[in-house]
C-alpha cells in the first residue's frame, strides 16, 4: 500500500511539473518529466516514449488556453505539423535502435546547449 501511494505522489509531482513547465515554455514539459521519470525507476526510453504520452495531453491543453487567449498562430503551427509528424516518425524509429546511455548523453547535451542558448540571448 504504502508503494502505491509513493508512486501517486511522484506521478503528481512529475505530471505538475511537466505541465506547469509545458504551459509556460511550450512543451518544456518533457524536458523535465523524462529526467523524473528516470529517478523514480522508468527505463530511459520508457521515459521517453512515455513522456511523449503526457505532453500529448499537456499541448492538446495548452494548445487550447493558448487560443483562446489569441497566442496561437494557427497558419505557422499547420505549416510545421507535416515535417513535424515526419521527425516523429524518424525519431521513433532511431529510439529503437540507440542505447540508453547513448540517449541519455544525447538528451542531456541538448538540455546543456539550449540551457546556453537561452541564458546567451
Amino acid at each position: 500500500m504504502k508503494q502505491k501511494k509513493s508512486y501517486a505522489v511522484k506521478a503528481a509531482l512529475i505530471g505538475a511539473v511537466s505541465g506547469i513547465l509545458n504551459g509556460l515554455f511550450g512543451s518544456g514539459g518533457g524536458i523535465a518529466a523524462v529526467p523524473l521519470m528516470e529517478k523514480a525507476g522508468l527505463e530511459a526510453k520508457k521515459s521517453h516514449a512515455t513522456s511523449v504520452a503526457l505532453i500529448l495531453c499537456l499541448s492538446v491543453t495548452a494548445v487550447i488556453g493558448y487560443s483562446l487567449g489569441g497566442r496561437l498562430d494557427l497558419d505557422m503551427a499547420i505549416s510545421l505539423i507535416p515535417a513535424g509528424l515526419a521527425g516523429a516518425i524518424v525519431g521513433t524509429l532511431l529510439l529503437k535502435r540507440v542505447d540508453n546511455s547513448l540517449l541519455r548523453r544525447i538528451f542531456g547535451a541538448i538540455m546543456i546547449i539550449s540551457g546556453v542558448r537561452m541564458l546567451l540571448k
